[in-house]
């Protein structure tokens, strides 16, 4: 079974899969990218670790692994002098996310970071900390900053203007802040073809993010791994929701 969806298929952004999608992105981005940018540049997949506590249900693993057992916690109303009562303590867990660098091939120098959001980047704690304090050391050199954010869930990265829109993708150039470009689609549009910006004066490469993202999810076989019978996380209005019934029924036609 292909993508049913003509854009983003939210059921990826559920936290049991999130993490499969995001690594498979990455590697994909990576891919077209290079022979775009080679020999002059080289795209290396980059990693950043930290430390997290869940205090809670697990809302989605990280990026690429979370270190550690997650279980679930027990509500306990009374408790006796007696017996002690079985309870859990939250535990640090080492969260590990990759990211993409494009660099000169000589001197190493980086020209372009490329992100993936995680749940963990979008909602307050340490994940989110640890990420705004590298995309603001991004956004005070000269290195491009794309952002992807294709989670609805969560908070939004801080941008100068109010924009509804449950998907957004950030094309920073570091030679033209502090202007921007920003991507921001719905439902039912296509993941848009982004630049990859480079030196200034250096053609720059595309990368058609909807057929990536087609790609990886017949590759990956999700289509095995969803049930398209559960709600949405997160969930959706009645117009959406009825949308979202509408094109898996004619899926399963």
């Amino acid at each position: 079974m292909k993508n049913p969806f003509p854009g983003m298929n939210p059921y990826l952004e559920h936290p049991a899969l999130w993490h499969q999608v995001h690594n498979r992105l990455i590697v994909a981005i990576a891919d077209a990218i290079t022979p775009q940018v080679a020999p002059k540049y080289r795209v290396s997949i980059e990693e950043r670790i930290y430390t997290s506590v869940e205090d809670g249900l697990l809302v989605g693993i990280a990026d690429v692994a979370v270190a550690g057992r997650q279980t679930s916690t027990t509500t306990i109303t009374t408790a006796t002098a007696t017996k002690p009562i079985p309870v859990q303590v939250p535990m640090p867990a080492e969260v590990t996310e990759r990211f993409l660098e494009v660099r000169l091939t000589q001197s190493g120098d980086i020209v372009c970071v490329i992100e993936v959001l995680s749940p963990k980047n979008k909602r307050s704690g340490v994940g989110r900390e640890t990420y705004q304090a590298k995309r603001q050391k991004i956004l005070q050199s000269q290195t491009t900053l794309i952002e992807i954010d294709l989670l609805r869930g969560g908070e939004p990265m801080p941008i100068l203007a109010s924009i509804e829109a449950p998907y957004r993708i950030l094309v920073s150039r570091g030679h033209n802040r502090p202007a921007a470009d920003l991507y921001a689609f719905g439902l039912t549009e296509p993941l848009p073809t982004i630049p990859i910006p480079l030196l200034k004066g250096d053609t720059e490469p595309v990368v058609d993010l909807q057929a990536l993202l087609n790609d990886i999810y017949t590759r990956a076989r999700f289509d095995l791994s969803i049930d398209y019978e559960q709600p949405l996380k997160p969930t959706f209005g009645e117009a959406e929701t009825a949308w979202v019934k509408s094109i898996l029924a004619k899926a399963s036609e």
